[in-house]
């Protein structure tokens, strides 16, 4: 089966001053694929999204994107190219209605165009944020901030979508029914990078996935055969990862 590589990484190393934060990160996104990125707190995870959208700048190593290098691109040109991040803590423009906040995901050219066929697609999607689209987004719930997140995301038409940490402090039945979203999103043809803690709910969503530990991604593979107590332990820094 041929597999076309949507997004590319190869030995990234980034730093923070004389802090590295990433050590030679190598991993490929199949185009059409959910893939996740699994890791604690402080594991390089929220470093290896900013540098793949341009925030940060690695001292070594190249990003491509649909077999462009973006590594120096600035961060508008990489999303005008196709990806695009909903950022962890479901962040939203506060004193935005929900409309308002739609609308700022359709900035680029074409998506402007398509912008109210698009809102549309985000109200079928979530139709939750079409009862309150008149309203305030600083009067939604966590759920709603999140799923108006990722409706934003979605309305610049992106390749790929990143979702950083989307179920950070929300009931479990409130996760369970962004994740069925998240695959509803990606069975219309978007990409997903997915970047969780959870474990087990990475890879039960996800078709190939990548454990980092201390800027090292220590183990990687098809998410059906990675054995659950295995990336635990590596989640964990236990035995030969720590």
């Amino acid at each position: 089966m041929n597999e076309e590589k949507i997004l590319k990484i190869e030995s990234l190393d980034c730093y923070y001053g004389d802090f590295q934060a990433l050590f030679g990160v190598s991993m490929e996104v199949v185009k059409g694929q959910i893939v996740s990125i699994i890791g604690a707190n402080g594991s390089g995870k929220s470093t290896l999204l900013n540098t793949i959208m341009g925030v940060n700048k690695p001292r070594s190593g190249k990003i491509f994107f649909e077999g462009t290098d973006i590594t120096a691109k600035q961060t508008s040109d990489i999303v005008s190219q196709g990806l695009t991040i909903s950022p962890e803590g479901s962040a939203v423009f506060e004193d935005m209605s929900v409309t308002e906040n739609l609308l700022m995901g359709a900035y680029l050219k074409n998506p402007r165009k398509n912008r109210q066929a698009n809102m549309e697609k985000a109200f079928e999607l979530f139709p939750v944020l079409y009862e309150k689209r008149n309203q305030l987004a600083t009067f939604l719930s966590g759920g709603q901030r999140q799923m108006l997140a990722i409706a934003r995301a979605i309305m610049s038409e992106p390749k790929i979508l990143i979702c950083d940490e989307i179920s950070l402090g929300l009931a479990p039945v409130v996760v369970k029914d962004i994740y069925k979203k998240v695959k509803d999103i990606n069975d219309s043809g978007v990409t997903i990078l997915l970047v969780e803690q959870e474990v087990k709910r990475s890879l039960q969503y996800s078709d190939y996935s990548y454990v980092m530990v201390k800027g090292r991604i220590v183990i990687e593979g098809r998410s059906e055969e990675l054995p659950e107590e295995e990336v635990k332990d590596a989640y964990l820094g236990i035995h030969k990862y720590a």
